[in-house]
């Protein structure tokens, strides 16, 4: 009897396995991937080129604005305003360039996703720029409404000085001592300013006191005749001298005067008015008293002597 024996050979396929830490040497994928990037970027080179035109365009169109509204601000004595109007306009028109570049040189991007994009985007930049943006608006205003002028002499926040500059974030004054501050536009636009050189006069007053047994109307008479030829006052407001109040030890008298608003024209006239009436009232003899000052000196012996008659009255009437 034969064996009918059958023989199964079975033969498993081989399975290829990677090696571990083995890098494929395979830079197909790598050189397929800069191919496309070469054909997009040749593709995309006409339009890449007309909308660099576009902004170059845009750009020019920008300076040319500026220049033009500097030209009109300059002429009207409105430099400042031609400067902060002139450079927004012209960074206004850039970007409305670059968006329609952009829009061009990818035809994928909708206006509408730009412009949604660039909302979402200003409030980020409103928040993170705040107060810059706040002294420029500022600054902006100051320049249309004109509550002040350059060379114009201002108090704002306890500075005084004359404006030199009004800049997008700033304001620069000068003080009367030569330094320099940097006042930021909100600032200004927000607390209260006194322009004191707004009119072309302005009125100055000094505190005088005569005694009491001088005559009144004769020192005021001597003090607006003499106040009024002082040089640089001014003969219409008139000065004038009041009875103003009656102190401790003096009558006093306000002398008041009208000089041109500018503080060194101020300060130069105050002091001639001050040397004025001290010479005027040492010539007619009436008296500029100083204050008087009582002080009573209580000895030690009287002090224990008052003490002692207050125990003695404190006993008795226990009695």
């Amino acid at each position: 009897m034969a064996d009918n024996t059958v023989t199964v050979s079975t033969t498993e396929p081989s399975v290829s396995q990677d090696t571990p830490q083995q890098v494929d040497m395979d830079f197909g994928v790598a050189i397929e991937r800069i191919d496309s990037w070469i054909d997009g970027s040749v593709r995309l080179l006409p339009n890449l080129i007309v909308g660099i035109i576009l902004l170059i365009i845009f750009y020019v169109v920008g300076v040319l604005v500026r220049r033009l509204i500097l030209r009109q601000t300059i002429q009207h004595g409105r430099d400042n305003l031609g400067e902060v109007l002139g450079g927004f306009v012209k960074w206004t028109i850039i970007l409305f360039g670059f968006l329609l570049a952009a829009t061009i040189v990818i035809p994928s991007l909708k206006p509408g996703d730009l412009i949604a994009g660039l909302g979402v985007s200003s409030v980020a930049i409103g928040f993170a720029f705040k107060d810059i943006l706040q002294n420029w608006l500022a600054g902006l205003l100051i320049l249309l409404r004109q509550p002040f002028n350059i060379n114009d002499q201002i108090e704002v926040n306890g500075h005084e000085g004359t404006v030199q500059r009004i800049e997008t974030r700033a304001t620069i004054i000068k003080t009367y001592d030569g330094q320099r501050i940097v006042i930021p536009n909100s600032d200004i636009y927000t607390n209260a300013v006194r322009v004191l050189t707004a009119h072309d006069y302005r009125r100055s007053q000094y505190d005088v006191g005569i005694g009491y047994d001088d005559d009144i109307d004769q020192a005021c008479q001597l003090l607006t005749a003499a106040v009024a030829k002082v040089a640089q006052v001014e003969q219409a407001p008139e000065a004038e001298a009041l009875p103003w109040d009656l102190a401790a030890s003096w009558v006093t008298i306000r002398v008041r005067w009208w000089t041109h608003s500018h503080r060194a024209d101020v300060t130069r006239v105050h002091a001639e008015v001050i040397r004025t009436i001290k010479l005027t009232l040492d010539e007619a003899g009436i008296e500029m008293p100083s204050e008087n000052l009582v002080c009573l000196v209580e000895s030690q012996n009287d002090a224990e002597g008052e003490a002692e008659s207050e125990d003695k009255d404190t006993s008795a009437s226990r009695h």
